[in-house]
């Protein structure tokens, strides 16, 4: 990481707090949470954004979701995201039974959203998808352009065991505070 960041044991008050959320939901805090260290308010609102656009109920499934992370993260050369949200997808055990054109869509809107028309989204209704599909993949697709560039521009490595922070499933709230 190219700044300085606060690491999860030298973590006080709301950091070391935030920081137990994270660990006791997904199993560890990676790097891209440390990253966000020096400005908890951020770090709390990314983690909330990011637990709504993943795990809240939607008509994408979740390994519809992880599949589209994993497309804009490699359509925009972030190795980090890629191998994290491929990670969670593979535990998922699961594929996304979205059909090829929306992947190809995908990483067109995350490099060059300038290119996206209105038939792009008349495809992805004829795909199958609903209006509100058709939302949620576009909230992902521009959360993970954002989490791409927060991770390349910091310069953050996948950091060892990164597994483990990959959980496909938020834990309940009452047993960890996630």
């Amino acid at each position: 990481m190219w700044i300085h960041s606060v690491a999860p044991c030298d973590a006080d008050g709301e950091l070391k707090d935030m920081y137990e959320r994270i660990g006791g939901a997904r199993g560890g805090v990676a790097q891209i949470h440390q990253a966000q260290s020096l400005n908890p308010k951020v770090l709390a609102t990314h983690f909330e954004l990011y637990k709504a656009l993943m795990f809240q109920p939607s008509p994408l499934t979740r390994a519809d979701r992880e599949a589209l992370a994993v497309a804009v993260s490699e359509a925009n050369s972030c190795e980090y995201c890629a191998a994290h949200h491929g990670s969670a997808l593979a535990q998922l055990g699961t594929t996304s039974s979205l059909p090829p054109q929306v992947f190809e869509w995908a990483a067109r809107l995350a490099r060059t959203p300038e290119r996206v028309r209105s038939e792009d989204v008349q495809m992805l209704r004829a795909a199958g998808l609903t209006e509100r599909a058709i939302l949620d993949a576009v909230l992902t697709i521009a959360y993970f352009s954002y989490a791409n560039r927060l991770v390349m521009g910091l310069g953050l490595a996948l950091e060892p065991g990164f597994e483990a922070t990959c959980r496909p499933v938020i834990d309940a709230p009452g047993r960890n505070g996630g």
